[in-house]
């Protein structure tokens, strides 16, 4: 008889645990009388009789459940096993760990700008983290129709909603188009905000939200590494100086010929020009410190002489 007993048991345990899955439910037709139950590190045990919870579980162990369990259940406390029936419940396993996902945008999301009509195409990736907060939510919504829930199952809920959130923060507040990663964590706790409100109702809560890189059209992301590189934002002459150089340098502006020529003759004026401003300037400076007039006009280059101002445009000396 004991032999035959033993055989009816049940282990009720998370057999095939997995670090991507979220929740587990056993769900047998009876625990039987001598069943254990295992709990192991970084799970609980919740004990649901139709549909409704009746006891959870958290310490790790292996636990006889007639003589360990069934008396700090709710309605099965005075539950007595017999010969022939068992106890119909269902063992719900939450894994309890902060899970980490990666995120990113189904399609390019346009962001309006007044720089291009049709708005900028933008992508963005990163990396989320979230975990169960709230046992009787994730059953209520979830886990009743559910036997597993994993974190593929996060994502996909959550795929829709951030191309939206993302619309939304980077809009907010006229970030700069072209140098969203300064302002990534700052739309990334925004994000973080709106995306813990959307899992609220099924007993997820989200612990973090990071935005790896923002990713431009490839003519735009050009543009904008040039810019960088040569430090030209808003100096369009200093733009067309190092456009120039950059030509020579690579060989598209070929010696001896005359676009050659002509390049070689506006950087050389431009040498000049910027050279004299140069020497008027610190002329100019030098002749406020001491009170003398100078030999040169500082406005046009022409020779003084001993008048108070320039002969040739009238600039006054002193």
């Amino acid at each position: 008889m004991g032999l035959f007993s033993r055989q009816l048991a049940n282990v009720v345990e998370w057999q095939e645990f997995r670090e991507d899955m979220i929740f587990y439910k056993w769900n047998n037709s009876e625990i039987k009388r001598g069943s254990r139950l295992i709990i192991r590190p970084g799970q609980d045990a919740i004990f649901m009789f139709n549909g409704k919870i009746e006891g959870i579980f958290k310490d790790e162990g292996d636990y006889d459940i007639e003589s360990q369990i069934v008396p700090f259940l709710s309605t099965l406390k005075g539950f007595k096993f017999g010969f022939n029936s068992g106890m119909r419940a269902e063992v719900l396993f939450i894994n309890t760990k902060e899970f980490t996902s990666k995120w990113g945008t189904q399609n390019a999301i346009n962001i309006p700008t007044q720089a291009l009509p049709g708005g900028m195409p933008i992508r963005a990736n990163g990396t989320f983290n979230f975990k169960i907060n709230d046992y009787i939510k994730l059953i209520d919504k979830v886990a009743g129709v559910r036997q597993t829930y994993k974190i593929e199952d996060v994502q996909l809920r959550i795929r829709p909603i951030i191309d939206q959130l993302l619309m939304k923060w980077i809009t907010k507040e006229g970030k700069d188009m072209f140098n969203l990663q300064a302002n990534s964590f700052d739309i990334g706790n925004g994000i973080k905000t709106d995306l813990d409100m959307q899992l609220f109702d099924i007993g997820l809560s989200i612990t973090g939200f990071n935005i790896m890189s923002f990713n431009y059209p490839p003519e735009i992301q050009k543009m904008i590494n040039k810019s960088a590189s040569h430090s030209m934002v808003g100096d369009l002459n200093r733009y067309q100086q190092v456009e120039m150089t950059d030509g020579i340098a690579s060989g598209k502006i070929k010696g001896g010929g005359t676009a050659s020529d002509m390049a070689g003759m506006m950087m050389g004026m431009n040498v000049a020009n910027q050279m004299m401003n140069n020497m008027n300037q610190a002329s100019s400076s030098q002749n406020q410190n001491t009170g003398t007039k100078p030999n040169f006009c500082p406005n046009c280059g022409q020779k003084t002489g001993d008048t108070n101002f320039c002969p040739n445009c009238g600039n006054k000396l002193a």
